[in-house]
Parts: C-alpha cells; sequence; structure tokens
C-alpha cells in the first residue's frame, strides 16, 4: 500500500500538496479546496484518522493554517497523484 504525505495550507482557499516518503520529492498533482472540511473530507477517505492524535493533527493544522498528515493509498489512488 503506497504511503504519501500530504501537506496542506490554507492559501485563497486550502491547497494540497503531496510527497513521497522520502519527504522531498513531490506528486504532480496538487489539489485546491474551497474548505476545511473538504481537506478533512480527504483525509477521512483514505483512512488518514487511524487514530485519535492523526485527527487531532489535521484539525490543529487547519486550526493554524498549515498542517500535514501521512496517508496510506490504494494503488488506483497513488497511480492518479502521481499522472
Amino acid at each position: 500500500m503506497p504511503r504519501v504525505y500530504m501537506s496542506f495550507m490554507h492559501r485563497d482557499g486550502w491547497y494540497c500538496q503531496f510527497l513521497e516518503v522520502d519527504l522531498k520529492t513531490a506528486l504532480p498533482r496538487k489539489l485546491n479546496f474551497a474548505s476545511a472540511d473538504k481537506v478533512r473530507e480527504l483525509a477521512e477517505r483514505v483512512g488518514a484518522f487511524k487514530d485519535l492524535e492523526s485527527r487531532h493533527s489535521v484539525n490543529r493544522g487547519i486550526e493554524t493554517g498549515r498542517g500535514g498528515v501521512w496517508l496510506d493509498l490504494s494503488a488506483e489512488q497513488y497511480a492518479k497523484l502521481k499522472a
């Protein structure tokens, strides 16, 4: 199961960038969302909230305007980020 890091930042909406495990290599696909709820929804959909700590980390990042979380993706989801 591919693992990537999603960093997000509030900048005229919510800008999300995805990094490989080395935290240096950016994947080409980037996402922009109008609301923080969409960032939470994406994180929840890909299983980022394995425990209370990771959920709290995302919520804290949203409150401060920037943060990140590890995502465990399916091969199909990973392929979409690489395209």
